[in-house]
Order: structure tokens, then sequence, then C-alpha cells
């Protein structure tokens, strides 16, 4: 059973920018990744839902000599795990989006398997299959608490009632500390907003999607032409917050049309926002929590949940169903911040 407090989409997974990528910098994440693009390139035919999977690539931009080690060292890893990912120049980058400026890039990486999908029809392209298999999905149905006998959870409580069950898995993104929180739980992440745009539709001219390290900046072309992206911003309230910002566009536009200078009289037509879920160390808590038997976590994903999900949640069923301890599980696990194996991820934009 899958339960959720409100709509289908109506957390981060109907708002975010619909990346999926297998550049990143540690070696986990970029063969976890692969498998999430080949489940993404095969998912329309599979689940009979039309996702508007683009594969144009990812390109990554930086501007600091620090940048361009940690990319040179990324690139390297993900052409180890045959993910192949091209260093370029600014000239070259230039050739592969010739509108690009490339003024203030130092270097640039491209790959081009990488991808962007329609978040929306993904979600229930997966919500009608597992229906189909006997899943029932509550919406609009909010988890008030849990009751338990000492560490075993013997059923959750709902605002529709109460479900029985000894096992649950804790999937709510920037809400799952929440949650957790109900059985004593502490969990490490927060909340924080990202804000994102769509702009009036163009002819198609932008293949990869385009994303530069030093600040956070990416946006990619959707099939209906619009430009789609957002950018970091460090000055937005504590906790969950699904407000826009006059500051946010603010700090897009001008470091889009830094990086694409003929877009400076687009127009733009909507603008949202959703929470990314960060963590200390920047990657995910994910797989069974030591206070509570049972309880089993799959959060923590910073901005890379929804690409991430697909693999995840494949392997993380693969565990629960045949009880396989898995490294990556452990890898991730929540005790790693109390024991202080604390991990690293470089390659975080948005």
């Amino acid at each position: 059973m899958v339960v959720e407090k409100g709509y289908l989409c109506s957390g981060a997974s109907g708002r975010n920018g619909g990346g999926v990528r297998a550049q990143f910098s540690s070696e986990t994440n970029v063969r976890l990744m692969q498998e999430s693009l080949r489940i993404c390139r095969d998912f329309a035919a599979e689940m009979k839902i039309n996702v508007w999977f683009r594969q144009g690539g990812y390109l990554f931009l930086v501007r600091s000599a620090d940048s361009e080690r940690n990319l040179v060292a990324s690139v390297a890893v993900q052409n180890d795990c045959g993910h192949p990912t091209r260093l370029l120049t600014p000239g070259e980058a230039k050739r592969i989006v010739p509108e690009l400026s490339t003024e203030g890039v130092v270097a640039a990486a491209y790959n081009p398997n990488d991808a962007v999908v329609f978040p929306w029809p993904f979600v229930w392209g997966y919500a009608k299959a597992a229906q189909s298999l006997g899943v029932r999905v509550r919406t609009f149905t909010e988890v008030t608490g849990f009751r338990t006998h000492g560490k075993k959870i013997l059923g959750v409580l709902t605002s529709q009632g109460e479900i029985q069950t000894n096992r649950v898995v804790n999937a709510c993104g920037a809400w799952s500390p929440e949650v957790a929180r109900m059985l004593g739980v502490e969990l490490p992440n927060r909340p924080h907003r990202h804000e994102i745009c769509s702009t009036e539709p163009l002819k198609p001219w932008l293949t990869p999607l385009v994303a530069d390290l030093s600040n956070g900046l990416y946006f990619s072309q959707s099939t209906r032409g619009e430009i789609v992206g957002g950018i970091s911003n460090h000055d937005v309230p504590d906790g969950i917050d699904m407000e826009s910002s006059a500051k946010f566009l603010s700090l897009y536009s001008s470091a889009l049309i830094r990086t694409v200078p003929k877009l400076g009289a687009l127009k733009v037509l909507r603008q949202w926002a959703g929470c990314y879920d960060l963590t200390p160390d920047q990657n995910p808590i994910v797989g069974q929590v030591d206070e509570v038997e049972e309880f089993h976590q799959a959060s923590g994903f910073m901005g890379h949940g929804f690409m991430m999900a697909p693999v995840m949640g494949k392997l993380l069923a693969s565990h629960l169903a045949g009880d396989v301890d898995l490294p990556l599980f452990e890898r991730w696990n929540l005790r790693r911040f109390k024991e202080g194996r604390l991990l690293t991820e470089s390659m975080i934009i948005g």
C-alpha cells in the first residue's frame, strides 16, 4: 500500500525538472544512474505511457581551477564505469550549443546518454502498473502516527483509519524527518526550497540540458519548446516552503542571460517551487534504522530523488522481498552520521 498525503505528484516528484543523468563524482552514483537511465529509456514501452523521454545529454560548465580539477576526476570515474563522458574546452562546448557564451568558462563535460523525462506521467505510469499488481494507492491520506510495541511497528495511523502492518518504508522526501520523528527516530535531513520557471515556447534549438556548477544554474528545452530551469538560492526560509520569490527570478534570469545572451527577451510563463531533501554529506539515507524494527528509509536524495527513484525503488523492493543485504544499504545507512563515516559527492546542481 502507498499512502500519499496529497495527490500523486503533489510533492517533489511533480515539481522537479525531470533530469536523469549518470554524470556524478562517485562510482556508486554513476553505476546506479546508469541503471536508472536504462529503466527510463524503456519505461514508455514497458508501462504503455509516454513520458517524453529525450536523450539529449547533459553539458556541465565550470568556471574555476578547483572545479575543473573536480570535473576531470569525475569524468575519469564516469568513463571507468562505461559512461562515455567527454571533457571539453570552452570552444568545444560552444560547438555543441552554438548560442552559448563561454566567457568565464574554463572547461566543460558532455555525455549524450543523459536525458530528461516529463515527471508526471512517469509517476502515473508507476502507480497504474503497481495497482494492476494489487498495490493500493491511498491519496489524500495523511499519516498521523504509529501503533507500536517495544521496537516493533504494529500499525500506521492515518486520517483515513489504521493500516495494520509491521513494515514501513519512509520515502517522503523533505517530509521524511517529520514521519520518522513519530517513531522517535531523528533524521539529519532538512528541507530546502528550490524554485523552477518555464518560459514561452521557442522552436527547438537546445539539445542538452546545460548545468553550471559554479552557481547551480541548469536549463533545458522541453519537447513543447519551453526553457525550463532553476538555480541555487541559499536565501530561503527554513522548513517546508513551496512559495515563489522574486529573488529567484532575478538570480535565474541574470545567470541564464549570462550563459545564453539571446534569451534576454524571453517571456516567463510560470514559476513554481518544491523542496530538496538535503543531508549533511549530500548523500541519501537508505535502509533499516537501528531504533525501530522494519522501519526502512529512502530519503535525503538532495535534488536527485526523482532520477534515482527508479533504480532505488527496484533495489529496495528486491531487498525487502528477498531480505538480501546489499552493501549500498550499509553505505547509506543512517548510522554513518553517528559513526563519522560521511561521504562526498561534488556534482550537485540547483
